[in-house]
């Protein structure tokens, strides 16, 4: 059982069942108190097309994100909410080490002929964590 689990969230268009999976993972493979913070990686717009949105359109993205994943974490027990800027796969690894997780549950979408170019998120997790991952598909 494990006492410090991250789960990296993404909101993109149908991660809804995969986000309520990754969740119920988490709690199953919990030690009683532990702590699950669901986690959010803003990625930063380039700086050519964010001259084309409204100046107020990142911060209320943000605070509409934050308000869904507090309500995410609200429903789990030891449940946390955090959402920062970064590099999704560097971001979650680099969160991972400095809190100290001892999981990380990831939902993964299948893979493209892009990912073998660039990688995903998930798979430059699996590969660079320093702690157990658990991979969803």
């Amino acid at each position: 059982m494990y006492h410090n689990i991250l789960v990296p969230i993404a909101f993109d268009e149908g991660a809804e069942a995969k986000t309520r999976s990754a969740i119920a993972i988490a709690q199953r493979l919990a030690a009683e108190g532990a702590r699950i913070t669901l986690l959010h990686v803003m990625e930063q717009v380039p700086g050519y097309a964010i001259n084309y949105l409204p100046a107020e359109y990142l911060a209320q993205s943000r605070a509409a994100i934050r308000s869904e994943l507090e309500a995410l974490a609200s429903g789990v027990p030891g449940g946390a909410a955090s959402v920062i800027d970064g590099h999704a796969g560097r971001t979650i690894l680099d969160h991972a080490h400095e809190h100290k997780v001892d999981l990380i549950v990831i939902a993964s979408h299948r893979p493209g002929m892009q990912d073998l170019l660039l990688g995903s998120t998930a798979s430059q997790v699996v590969r660079h964590a320093a702690c157990a991952v658990h991979v969803l598909r």
